[in-house]
């Protein structure tokens, strides 16, 4: 296809993207009256984005037989949808049509308002005879608003192999307000030959286009109760390294010329199976896609969902080709310590810091939340070894963001986090470089993963955490994810733990709980 034909194309496909979040009207070439002989609903719903007024519902259709793409499922399909007061759908307050493009895989992303501020709502999807399971969702408390509670989960990294997804179950009894899910949704990686200590395996090639990528969020969007968690709750997502690919960062990966579509594919199937606004398509190519932006729980708290990995700059010292990160030495890496190194890349960091901000003036939210893929606090290591992955990598940046936390700090700073399927708790400390030595800027949770391997040994955090005093918690041999009870004079974080995550009825318990006071930074054992 000529360039010009393919740049028309992808507009007209954005255009029809952000058309179809919005469309009530039923479409000319709308299919709906074939009776099904499937579950065009298989993949479950989802709900996100919540605002005082309205939420994002979401859904993928897919037909009977994944190698059908003859009519109808070879174009446009209208879905029914309806949002309701009950779960019997007997006081219906907003219903319409939604449009399912074949070009984004038959998802659906509808942004519903008119909805009133605090409240939990029902929704689900028709299409033709065929019904959705319900969901339930809710919308944000009005803007001048101080909530009484916000019950968040924080969760991450969720590997199909090395677990079932049990803490999803439990997150669910847990009635959360809001999920925030930091990263690393799918693992891009084919299962290991040695399949021994494994909870099950598939099949699927390491992808290598679209299609590929589709079919591992539908691999994982199979799960019961993955499926579950989304239907009980509106969620918050961002990304992290395995929606594309190992350690990749920003621009830089593996595959040469064959890098750009690849990632473009991953993006783009990130999107099709999130519950995101038409509004984070901030390219017609998907060369990009809007994931930092900001939540507003009325005056209670404030949420500042960060991308770490779309602007990075390439990890230092770092050999081309290499498939890992790894680790670095300071002293054998100069430039690890470049001032003009970011994490976030210079426009979020300006974003950012702008919003902190913000966060420190009277009369801001009474919580200050920065959700984001891995570690903040440094991390000392009796070797000197480095991790070039993460903030660690980055120390020029982090120092940046912390001057910033210091010089105007919000009323209370909470960081949460995931990547390193290992619980942390720290007291995220002033640099040096801030003139406050000892001042405890922030409280910083970093969530453990839903079913992925830590890749260490508890001895190993043990002797990490002798050297680092700022470490209150570090853990690495449990799975499971972050539960957080706000209020307007504290902050409770369980951290929920799996009996055996190989099993899929796995109990679950509380490792650990901490609070955080109001006006009093650093989490304290309860």
């Amino acid at each position: 296809m000529p360039r010009h034909s393919q740049a028309t194309s992808r507009r007209r496909l954005l255009q029809q993207a952000v058309w179809a979040a919005t469309a009530t009207q039923l479409p000319r070439w709308a299919w709906a009256r074939q009776p099904l002989r499937h579950d065009p609903f298989g993949l479950g719903v989802a709900s996100g984005e919540p605002q005082p007024d309205g939420v994002v519902l979401w859904s993928r259709l897919l037909p009977e037989h994944p190698a059908d793409a003859g009519a109808p499922w070879a174009g446009p399909l209208s879905v029914r949808w309806e949002v309701a007061d009950d779960a019997q759908f007997q006081r219906i307050v907003q219903q319409g049509q939604a449009t399912a493009l074949p070009e984004l895989a038959h998802s659906v992303h509808v942004e519903v308002t008119g909805l009133q501020p605090g409240r939990w709502y029902h929704y689900r999807f028709m299409l033709g005879d065929a019904v959705s399971r319900t969901g339930r969702t809710r919308t944000a408390p009005a803007a001048d608003a101080l909530a009484p509670r916000l019950r968040l989960v924080y969760a991450s990294c969720q590997r199909w192999e090395n677990g079932y997804y049990a803490a999803w179950r439990h997150a669910c009894a847990d009635e959360p307000d809001l999920v925030l899910f930091l990263g690393d949704y799918i693992y891009e990686n084919p299962s290991p030959k040695d399949t021994s200590g494994l909870a099950r395996v598939h099949d699927l090639p390491l992808p290598q286009n679209l299609a590929d990528y589709r079919a591992r969020y539908a691999l994982y969007k199979s799960d019961p109760d993955l499926q579950a968690a989304h239907a009980c709750a509106p969620w918050m997502v961002t990304w992290d390294d395995h929606e594309v690919q190992n350690d990749y960062a920003g621009n830089h990966g593996l595959g040469d010329a064959r890098w750009p579509p690849l990632r473009a594919a991953a993006w783009q199937a990130y999107y099709e199976h999130m519950p995101l606004r038409a509004s984070a398509l901030v390219s017609s190519s998907f060369q990009g896609l809007q994931l930092y932006r900001r939540l507003a729980w009325g005056r209670l708290a404030r949420l500042h969902m960060l991308d770490a990995r779309q602007y990075r700059d390439r990890q230092a010292c770092r050999p081309p080709g290499s498939r890992s990160a790894g680790s670095v030495h300071p002293g054998a890496c100069s430039e690890l310590a470049a001032p003009q190194r970011s994490f976030l890349g210079w426009q979020q960091e300006a974003w950012l810091q702008q919003g902190l901000a913000q966060d420190g003036r009277e009369h801001a939210a009474r919580w200050s939340v920065l959700a984001q893929q891995t570690l903040l606090s440094p991390r000392h290591y009796p070797s000197g070894q480095l991790p070039a992955d993460s903030w660690d990598g980055y120390p020029a940046a982090r120092a940046r963001l912390l001057n910033a936390l210091a010089q105007q700090p919000p009323r209370n700073t909470v960081v949460l986090g995931g990547d390193i399927h290992q619980n942390y708790v720290c007291n995220l400390m002033a640099p040096p470089e801030a003139g406050k030595a000892g001042l405890i800027l922030a409280s910083e949770f970093c969530g453990t993963s839903i079913s992925s391997r830590a890749g260490t040994t508890q001895d190993r955090l043990d002797a990490l955490r002798r050297s680092n005093p700022h470490v209150l918690l570090a853990r690495s041999e449990e799975r499971g994810y972050g539960l957080c009870d706000i209020t307007p004079e504290h902050w409770t974080t369980q951290l929920r733990a799996l009996r055996n995550p190989l099993d899929a009825e796995s109990d679950a318990y509380t490792l650990a709980r901490f609070v955080v006071e109001d006006g009093r930074a650093g989490p304290q054992p309860d």
